[in-house]
């Protein structure tokens, strides 16, 4: 029997004191940096907007979908705020930009949330999806764009005019649906009779070409990333949120223990051909033999860390802009400097408590392959991005370049991130 979705609201039901007490933590923010500024009504204009995405997002929710999950909008909203004070704070003139990209990005979260015929699009048109996604692939890797203008940099956006934005960071959404839609379905011929996600008498995975062919194109995907975009980050979360899909289907270790060899095999070629690769690997292993060189970036960010110690220098008052672009990939030292172990503590609390909710989603949907898979899927791409980038600032991993969800500059980033929201939103309130 279909297990029955449980209300969140009847366990969260004070997502506007939620809401509050995020909006509290965000002027506070704001108004101890404004304490070492003149007055500035541009200044303020970024909290108004976060302000206004709040309680705008929280009114129509409200209102087209009640028996939502009631905690994810608040803690999404939390951490793109914490993100607005930290940009303003390193780099003022793109706080402006992020806090124009928190507005689309809610009303497009907004959409993808109430709009009632997505789910059913996301499933039933997946390889013009795939179709989409190999378009993007191409066209970044011909026209592909480096909004600093360095021609040496890693092209990999697309622009008009001044608006660039990131393909690769709508191909992560279609890629999940895609493999949501096409696992979803083989699930319930490729399995033999085991107690799973997906129901009682499931049929258990084995190894097969269903299972293999999509295997090789992913890894295939990753590996022409890697090559001709030298985005080694994009290629990481594609390939790990696969196998993890992949392995949620079968529940079967070879897939896990083979996707590690084919990463490791990628990795190993890649050390040998790519100039960008085998500097992410050897500042990894020992960045203090280069800390005035290649490995300043790193090293700035581990004494960062180092500063920040257990409570923080205080808001405004650290040197974390010493690191390079500290306002997109290493954020999380600066809030780490400023914050301290409190702050890190916070942040990585509340990326496991999206986490929880979000598989709560997926196994709720016990029965629905697709909507597990979907909810799973999205779920742990924000957190596999999470993650490597945490790890990769902390010298725990190598660095791989890409975003830290919800708080560090890019608008491609905060808006599909927002609209895996928005699927998750419209999931957990039992839409089909």
């Amino acid at each position: 029997m279909q297990a029955e979705l449980t209300s969140p609201r009847t366990t969260y039901p004070h997502e506007r004191l939620l809401l509050g007490l995020a909006g509290v933590f965000v002027f506070l923010g704001m108004l101890t940096l404004s304490f070492n500024r003149e007055f500035d009504i541009r200044y303020w204009l970024v909290f108004v907007a976060w302000l206004g995405s709040a309680v705008g997002g929280n009114y129509i929710l409200n209102r087209y979908l009640p028996e939502r999950d009631t905690i994810l909008f608040p803690l999404v909203m939390l951490l793109s705020g914490w993100g607005l004070v930290l940009i303003e704070r390193l780099a003022p003139n793109f706080a402006d930009r992020q806090a124009i990209w928190l507005i689309v990005s809610v009303g497009v979260m907004l959409v993808s949330a109430i709009f009632p015929y997505l789910l059913r699009w996301l499933r039933t048109y997946r390889y013009i999806l795939l179709a989409l996604t190999l378009v993007l692939l191409v066209s970044t890797i011909i026209f592909g764009r480096n909004p600093s203008g360095n021609a040496f940099a890693p092209q990999l956006w697309l622009g008009i005019g001044s608006i660039y934005f990131q393909p690769s960071e709508v191909m992560k959404l279609i890629v999940i649906a895609f493999l949501a839609s096409y696992l979803g379905e083989q699930a319930a011929t490729l399995r033999s009779r085991d107690k799973t996600a997906f129901g009682e008498n499931s049929p258990r995975l084995g190894i097969s070409f269903r299972l293999i062919g999509p295997t090789i194109l992913m890894w295939g995907l990753s590996v022409v990333i890697l090559i001709w975009q030298r985005d080694l980050g994009t290629a990481m979360l594609f390939f790990v949120v696969f196998l993890l899909m992949l392995y949620l289907t079968s529940a079967d270790l070879r897939i896990l223990m083979g996707g590690f060899l084919l990463v490791v095999v990628a990795g190993f070629v890649a050390y040998q051909l790519f100039a960008v690769v085998e500097l992410r690997i050897d500042i990894w292993i020992n960045p203090w033999a280069e800390a005035d060189g290649r490995a300043y970036q790193i090293v700035q960010s581990l004494m960062a860390f180092g500063s920040g110690g257990i409570f923080g220098t205080g808001v405004g008052l650290g040197s974390p802009d010493y690191i390079p672009v500290v306002h997109s990939d290493f954020i999380f030292s600066a809030l780490a400097e400023e914050w301290g172990l409190l702050g890190v503590i916070a942040v990585l609390s509340s990326f496991a408590v999206l986490v929880m909710r979000g598989l709560h989603i997926g196994i709720a949907h016990k029965g629905r392959p697709f909507h597990t898979l979907l909810a799973v899927g999205l779920t742990m791409m924000l957190a596999v991005q999470a993650l490597l980038i945490t790890g990769g600032v902390l010298k725990l991993l190598p660095l791989t370049g890409v975003t830290l969800p919800f708080m560090s500059y890019g608008g491609s980033s905060l808006l599909i991130s927002y609209v895996m929201i928005g699927l998750l939103l419209r999931l957990s309130s039992g839409a089909r």
